[in-house]
């Protein structure tokens, strides 16, 4: 199967991940369980629907375990399952390589900028 087929597994879990949103609770939750308003507040500058989407699209695919208790007003927690504590320890991966390497993609870029500011507008 192609990588670029749609029903490729391979695209199907980056297009889950792949969001930025999806990144910064995994981060939040590999810290351990939280309460929606402190994801919320972990995640700064998501929107309580976004966070909404994202939690219920990691719940389906098993990522993580949504527990809801029997208390007034409701309480409900949020953390990893298994299956999302092993996506972690890869993200955790990229996460480390990008501060190993964030001076270099800096200047990467300054460099890129500074050449294409130069360059003529017209191609």
């Amino acid at each position: 199967m192609r990588h670029s087929a749609p029903a490729c597994p391979t695209r199907q879990v980056i297009g889950r991940i792949g969001d930025k949103w999806t990144l910064l609770v995994l981060y939040a939750l590999g810290e351990g369980t939280l309460r929606f308003s402190r994801l919320r507040s972990e995640v700064e500058g998501i929107s309580q629907k976004m966070l909404t989407q994202t939690l219920r699209a990691l719940e389906r695919d098993g990522i993580i375990l949504r527990h809801v208790y029997a208390t007034i007003p409701p309480k409900v927690e949020y953390s990893l399952t298994p299956l999302g504590e092993s996506l972690g320890k890869a993200i955790a991966t990229v996460r480390n390589w990008s501060y190993a390497h964030m001076d270099e993609i800096v200047g990467a870029r300054q460099v890129y900028d500074q050449r294409h500011s130069m360059a003529d507008p017209d191609p």
